[in-house]
């Protein structure tokens, strides 16, 4: 019996991880897995028990039980209470709290446990920071993103904003991400044997090509 193929795509935030493994998933049949919605989903149902903040692992841990992952097409999304909460997990009071929640040490093995068992059972395209390095160091695939501030941030607007920001829109999302990296840092490591591609004058259907074409060179079905 064939062993599931794994693909990890690292790299900070806004540097086109999730649209891009979502759609190399979608071309090679296989199922998305975008781990920090995972640390976003638990940071929401804290929220939703403790909407002040300042909550410890057990806290966190046990507002995440209601967090269920359900396949969807070709990704597993991460369900609050049985119900799809995209626009929460993606708000700004979520953004806020969720690289103080992803460096508590259980919510993370919380977290890599949760993808472990889907990598096991699924051919799977999983996205984060140091998936390739701690969570599936035997992936098929390795692949680490990279863009400049400017262009992440420009595209962090376009995704949020429907639309191009101004330029004291991207000065201002740069800061932001420039904190969010600071916060990061530690968990941001491409591994040892990844394909590390940047992607500032890419366009998202040549990264998808890239990696579709490191994946079937590796073995993964097409």
């Amino acid at each position: 019996m064939r062993q599931p193929f794994a693909i990890t795509i690292d790299g900070p935030a806004a540097s086109g991880k999730t649209s891009t493994a979502f759609q190399v998933a979608e071309a090679l049949g296989f199922h998305h897995v975008d781990s920090g919605a995972l640390y976003r989903a638990a940071t929401a149902a804290a929220l939703r028990a403790q909407p002040g903040g300042g909550w410890d692992e057990n806290a966190v841990l046990a507002a995440a039980e209601i967090v269920v992952m359900q396949a969807r097409k070709a990704s597993f999304t991460p369900l609050l209470g049985g119900k799809e909460a995209e626009d929460e997990i993606r708000g700004d009071t979520v953004t806020a709290q969720v690289s103080v929640v992803a460096k508590m040490p259980r919510v993370r093995d919380w977290v890599n446990a949760q993808v472990r068992s889907l990598a096991d059972l699924h051919d799977v395209v999983v996205d984060g920071r140091d998936i390739g390095t701690i969570v599936l160091p035997n992936a098929g695939v390795k692949v680490f993103l990279l863009a400049d501030g400017h262009e992440r941030a420009r595209r962090r607007l376009l995704q949020r904003l429907g639309r191009q920001g101004t330029t004291a829109e991207v000065e201002e999302e740069m800061g932001r991400l420039a904190k969010r990296d600071a916060l990061d840092a530690v968990q941001t490591v491409p591994a040892p044997d990844a394909t590390i591609m940047d992607t500032t004058d890419m366009s998202q259907a040549e990264q998808v090509r890239q990696i579709i074409d490191l994946a079937r060179s590796a073995g993964a079905a097409s």
